[in-house]
């Protein structure tokens, strides 16, 4: 669909529309609202799909059935990458994504997502909570007439699936990978050929020879996809997104007509959800995991140092790129980078660390 006819057929008075469409006299004479969450995800998608549908059912259910959350899933009222537009102009009141699905509307939306050699999970919390992430998050959306919260994470993904050894940098010359967003764009910069491409076309892309490899999630959604019937070498870690935060974005003026008692319902049920996805990822990513490598014999590699260099140092350059865009893309950069630097230490001590040495210790 065209995004500029989109648009233009949309209803007008956006703010008006969004706060009449939400405001009826019968939901309001009912002491009731209906809303309505779009989504990016194919319906009950393991994680994504039914972690949104745990922050409709949250909102909803301590509610009291006040606020009534009804999920569209992709494609059931508005195509999965017309929700932001969906949502800004009021045809919809929420939606949950990621949000570089909306580089295209501005690149700093990716921050709130992950860039290659960005944030893992708890570090893109920690910014956005303590790191005045979320002040920057809203004043970039503010532009677009929406309000966001964290409402998810995946965690760190894993560096994807391919047809062939990954030994050198010069194996990715030519190479046909499915990789969006600011990952894709790095890794055409050291020769690939990146493209993108929706999840259900991912699969078949491989069977055919169309492309030669591809990025996903990780263990437990890769695992649901079978990329191991046509795969051999499943490699990692993913540099392309060390932890990548969901969203749950509303429509600023149906957001600012909620009630304070409302609005901090609503934020404790993305926080809510922000923490049970993450767990849920943990957890199903180490029993699938098990599964790939044992019951259908995948060889798990890992890129060398050598090929993690050269991929760190263009991820700087093209965020970096992004960072130039204007002074809000600055502004968000500047912040990130910064925290970056304060946090990534204490990422090193806490978690590494321990984890390295446990693994020595417990030889697990």
């Amino acid at each position: 669909m065209n995004r500029r006819k989109f648009l233009t057929g949309a209803a007008t008075g956006v703010a008006a529309g969004a706060a009449a469409a939400t405001l009826s006299a019968p939901a309001i004479a009912q002491g009731k609202r209906d809303l309505k969450m779009v989504t990016t995800w194919p319906k009950n998608f393991p994680g994504l799909g039914t972690g949104a549908q745990r922050v409709a059912d949250r909102i909803t259910a301590a509610s009291g059935g006040k606020l009534n959350v009804k999920l569209y899933a992709a494609g059931e009222l508005v195509p999965p990458f017309e929700s932001f537009d969906a949502v800004s102009n009021g045809t919809a009141d929420m939606y949950h994504a990621a949000e570089y699905y909306w580089q295209g509307k501005h690149k700093a939306f990716n921050f709130f997502t992950a860039v290659p050699f960005g944030f893992t999970a708890n570090e893109l919390d920690a910014w956005v909570h303590y790191g005045g992430g979320q002040e920057l998050w809203d004043k970039l959306s503010a532009q677009y007439n929406l309000k966001s919260f964290m409402a998810g994470n995946t965690g760190v993904q894993m560096g994807g699936w391919f047809n062939k050894e990954i030994n050198t940098l010069e194996d990715f010359k030519g190479l046909k990978i499915r990789m969006p967003g600011l990952g894709g764009e790095v890794l055409r910069r050291i020769g690939a050929a990146a493209v993108t491409l929706p999840g259900g076309e991912i699969f078949p892309s491989l069977e055919s020879g169309a492309i030669d490899a591809t990025e996903w999630v990780g263990p437990w959604n890769d695992l649901a996809f079978g990329f191991y019937k046509v795969t051999k070498y499943y490699y990692q870690p993913g540099f392309h997104e060390p932890g990548s935060g969901l969203a749950c974005g509303m429509n600023k003026d149906v957001w600012e007509s909620f009630a304070p008692d409302e609005q901090a319902l609503i934020q404790s049920a993305c926080a809510a959800e922000n923490n049970v996805m993450l767990s849920e990822y943990n957890a199903k990513n180490g029993d699938s995991l098990d599964v790939l490598l044992n019951k259908h014999n995948v060889e798990l590699r890992t890129f060398t140092q050598d090929i993690m260099d050269a991929l760190g140092a263009k991820s700087e350059e093209v965020v970096k790129e992004v960072g130039q865009t204007d002074d809000i893309s600055k502004e968000i950069y500047d912040s990130y980078i910064e925290f970056r630097r304060k946090v990534s230490r204490w990422t090193q001590l806490s978690e590494s660390d321990y984890t390295a040495a446990r693994g020595a210790a417990l030889k697990i």
